[in-house]
């Protein structure tokens, strides 16, 4: 199962661990060891063993952590001798002898799919798509770029034309002298709208500098270096250039949508410099640092209420209204929008995770209120701690842990690869 698993991507395990054949084999040898020597079967000294030294010795990240516990914690235990079903569709032989247990697995064993794993269908959509994606990608990467570019154009005018509509549409930097004289006083949120500028600034003129430098190499003013070659190829097959990915946002959009996200941003940030006030309702994927924001929502409510900010932490609150029908910022936190469940989709009327649709990858969620709370307020009960990623590939993009409600299990959800992203590449 944590081998098979790592096909799903990023929704099966954050990182692609090396589990091998040797970590089964003294799983095994152990496993012996513990039904020759005890009369009791060790189940919770089994599973440290298994979890946390032979296959959780190559685990780095804490959340691939708790989804090995959970497999362990769903799969050995006691209920294993007595016929438990492993998943759907086959349940555990119970007084078989070895050579009659290999006949059942032969011919008992359902075809390898999501649910033998604990995900959903849609995770079987995710990962083929992915493997056409990176096919065509490859295709289109042994490309001439010498060819024509489609439309009668090679490949330099067809660059033109981009190079051209992009400047066009690329924003003003933001005057940020100005902007510091026109703030009063700088608070928690101010500072980090004051960042995101900087940050939207320093990433608009790399994007116009390399651009001009570019027209300047197209037109025969300056020699084409191997840098502005990089810059026309990946512009051509509408790739976001290295040089800008490096300075921006994790996205894993391609360059047309992510341009598109970029203004969006960066029109954020400009009706905030024109009020500057905090949104009524905030596009946290809007934020080069989300996790900035988050701890500014903390700092503004521990000064209003002289709480420890050592003591608080987050809880999420997922409203049934849409951002237009909100006519004030909150008093206790933030609401903000734009989040993606993968994995579970969100039930507005019960308030509650429920299983996903098929063939809805990316179920959007309503607006959400952010409040910080004295970590003794924290709810516990009925509540699945969900990561919160940057982009689909989750792992180094993680955000915070959101508390979703559910009636299930959250164990359910764990195995399931349930998790909130901040920006999604629409299949």
């Amino acid at each position: 199962m944590v081998l098979e698993r790592r096909k799903f991507g990023s929704q099966g395990w954050n990182i692609p661990y090396p589990f091998n054949t040797g970590d089964l084999t003294i799983s095994v040898m152990v496993l012996n060891n513990y039904l020759e020597n005890y009369n009791k079967i060790p189940w919770e000294d089994l599973r440290y063993i298994f979890g946390e030294i032979m296959y959780g010795g190559h685990i780095s990240d804490d959340w691939d952590r708790r989804l090995c516990n959970t497999y362990l914690r769903e799969l050995i235990k006691e209920d294993l001798l007595e016929g438990m079903e492993l998943f759907p569709g086959f349940t555990c032989p119970t007084n078989l002898n070895h050579k009659d247990m290999l006949q059942y697995v032969a011919e008992q064993l359902p075809h390898e799919g999501p649910a033998a794993f604990g995900l959903h269908s849609n995770a079987e959509i995710g990962f083929r798509s992915s493997q056409s994606e990176k096919m065509f990608v490859t295709i289109l990467d042994m490309q001439p770029r010498a060819s024509g570019g489609g439309a009668g154009l090679s490949l330099q005018e067809k660059v033109k034309v981009l190079l051209d509509e992009m400047m066009e549409k690329l924003p003003d930097n933001f005057d940020l002298v100005d902007l510091g004289d026109k703030l009063e006083s700088r608070g928690p949120y101010q500072i980090v709208f004051l960042q995101e500028a900087e940050r939207l600034n320093i990433l608009l003129s790399e994007i116009r500098r390399s651009l001009t430098e570019l027209d300047l190499g197209l037109k025969g003013d300056l020699t084409i270096t191997d840098r502005m070659e990089a810059l026309m190829s990946e512009l051509f097959v509408d790739r976001v250039p290295v040089s800008w990915e490096r300075i921006a946002y994790p996205s894993l959009k391609p360059l047309a949508a992510w341009t598109v996200n970029l203004l969006k941003r960066h029109k954020q940030i400009f009706d905030w410099t024109e009020s500057l006030q905090l949104p009524k309702v905030l596009w946290l994927p809007g934020l080069f640092n989300p996790q900035s924001f988050l701890t500014a929502i903390m700092q503004t409510m521990a000064r209003k209420n002289e709480w420890p900010l050592d003591k608080m932490t987050l809880l999420t609150d997922v409203m049934k209204k849409m951002v237009e029908e909100f006519d004030q910022s909150s008093r206790d936190g933030a609401f903000v929008y734009g989040m993606y469940l993968e994995g579970a989709r969100w039930d507005t009327q019960s308030a509650q995770l429920e299983e996903s649709r098929l063939k809805e990858l990316y179920p959007m969620l309503p607006v959400i209120l952010i409040k910080p709370v004295p970590l003794e307020q924290a709810e516990k009960q009925e509540v699945y701690m969900c990561p919160v990623y940057k982009t689909q590939r989750r792992g180094p993009t993680y955000v915070f842990t959101a508390g979703l409600k559910t009636k299930l299990s959250a164990s359910r959800w764990v195995l399931g690869g349930v998790a909130m992203l901040l920006d999604v590449v629409e299949l």
